[in-house]
């Protein structure tokens, strides 16, 4: 059987985007309360009756969300441009060697605002 889990993690961050042009709103700094999506996929092995243990995941992204959680993301090495597309990116190069079933990265930082990134 092929299924896909996700288990969605949160943190409160603050960034700016100084990619964008001088006076748009995003260029100054401000917070969100990201949310993000780690989802994996695969067939389940035979003999077992689940893809991925969810703790599994929260294990594997907790270090990362602790790193992220109250923190500038422009100042984090690989963030300096903080846009969700590469916040989705950043998390995926850190996560994919100790989830390799995973398959998709969902980043919001509004209730209406997501990227979805499927690696490269």
């Amino acid at each position: 059987m092929r299924v896909r889990l996700g288990k969605t993690f949160t943190f409160e961050a603050a960034h700016f985007l100084p990619s964008f042009p001088k006076g748009h709103k995003c260029r100054r700094l401000h917070g969100h309360s990201f949310s993000v999506e780690v989802i994996v996929e695969g067939e389940i092995p035979a003999g077992q009756h689940h893809l991925v243990d969810y703790a599994d995941l929260g294990a594997a992204v907790e270090p990362l969300r602790l790193r992220l959680d109250h923190y500038c993301l422009n100042e984090i090495e690989g963030l300096e441009n903080p846009t969700s597309e590469r916040l989705a990116a950043w998390l995926w190069d850190r996560l994919k060697p100790a989830l390799p079933l995973l398959s998709e990265i969902v980043v919001r930082e509004t209730c209406t605002s997501r990227c979805e990134y499927r690696g490269r």
